[in-house]
């Protein structure tokens, strides 16, 4: 069946080679074994690795625009793996350790990057926690403790997953073993990860019962976090070295923890501002008046000027919240809510009217309006 290897990378035929070793780069990062353990993962990370062997190489890419992939039939159609490695000549690793999987699809083209008889350190996994504040626990800060599950090195076995360990019989130590494979182009030897010891050159007499072999174990582990001051909704917090332990001496992953932060039944906040809805009577509209508010920093005396009109607003500077992330304070901002009564007693009506019968004075708007009505 015939492959598209440019449809398989994401790229145009006219993809440029650069734009081919990036398109790689970020596929093999995704579809990597040892990152994506979903259901046809590995196959797919074949599929990538065996269409770039084509398209990065010159002469194969020729051959294949012009013959397709059937020009490769007794190579990569094969699955992938008569290829020497060759393909991937100049391509940097540094940033993706491909590993033991990819030197299995690739023949040992990468044999020399690990030592004899010892496995590859792997960091242990990350752990994401949500946390539920309240508005003031955000905005001033606070201590919090949780529960995390994570995975710790085995006591029972000190994480080899095992007891009273010995050279493996299958690479006589060395972690890898030699197979050959005939096609049509001649004998290729191909030299891969030991499967019986995982590459480490050493099996166990027995299984450790404790961890069945893996290592690690699953624990509960409480840990505590200081919240610090002006934390908002999806705000995350790195702990480093906090998650499960690393395999084979590697790292221990870390713990992520999220932030659900409770709505204030007064306060309307846009990053460290505050927004505050005063309602004020008609009265202190037409008056004026002098307000005390509560701000995140402590209480204000504001002043209602005499004809202040609905939606008027007024920033109070450095009265909102302190963010200790850019150690900056925010600021408050009062926006007044005239507030028009609804019911009135005799004696209430009786002013209105005696008011609406005085000269006001109108306000231009007015005044504007009333010329066309």
């Amino acid at each position: 069946m015939a492959k598209d290897y440019y449809k398989t990378l994401g790229v145009d035929k006219n993809a440029s080679d650069e734009e081919i070793k990036r398109a790689f780069r970020k596929l093999a990062k995704q579809y990597h074994p040892d990152v994506n353990k979903e259901e046809g993962a590995q196959e797919k990370f074949k599929e990538i690795g065996e269409a770039y062997s084509v398209l990065s190489d010159p002469n194969k890419r020729r051959q294949y625009d012009q013959f397709g992939s059937a020009a490769f039939d007794g190579s990569a159609g094969g699955g992938f793996g008569g290829f020497s490695g060759g393909g991937f000549s100049g391509f940097g690793f540094e940033d993706i350790d491909l590993g033991d999987i990819f030197e299995q699809f690739m023949g040992g083209g990468f044999s020399s990057r690990h030592k004899k008889g010892s496995k590859r350190q792997t960091k242990g996994d990350d752990t994401l926690v949500h946390i539920n504040l309240t508005f003031d626990e955000a905005i001033y800060g606070t201590e919090k403790e949780f529960t995390v599950n994570i995975k710790e090195k085995c006591p029972e076995c000190n994480g080899v997953g095992g007891h009273n360990s010995k050279t493996c019989p299958d690479c006589n130590g060395r972690g890898r073993v030699v197979s050959e494979q005939r096609t049509i182009l001649g004998m290729f030897q191909t030299e891969t990860t030991c499967s019986k010891c995982g590459g480490s050159g050493t099996v166990f007499e027995t299984t450790c019962n404790n961890c069945r072999g893996k290592g690690l174990i699953s624990v509960k582990k409480n840990l505590k976090v200081r919240v610090p001051r002006g934390v908002d909704n999806e705000d995350q917090l790195r702990m480093a070295g906090k998650g499960s332990a690393g395999e084979n001496g590697g790292p221990n992953g870390d713990v992520y923890i999220e932030f659900s932060v409770k709505d204030h039944p007064i306060y309307r906040r846009d990053k460290s501002d505050i927004y505050i809805d005063m309602p004020i009577t008609l009265t202190d509209a037409i008056m004026g008046a002098k307000k005390e508010v509560m701000t995140p920093q402590g209480k204000v005396k504001v002043e209602v000027p005499s004809g202040t009109q609905n939606g008027d607003k007024v920033k109070l500077r450095g009265k909102g919240i302190d963010d200790e992330k850019y150690n900056k304070k925010g600021d408050t901002y009062i926006i007044y809510n005239v507030v028009i009564p609804t019911k009135l007693d005799r004696a209430q009506k009786k002013l209105i009217k005696e008011l609406s019968e005085t000269d006001l004075e109108q306000e231009e708007q007015f005044k504007k309006f009333y010329q066309y009505n």
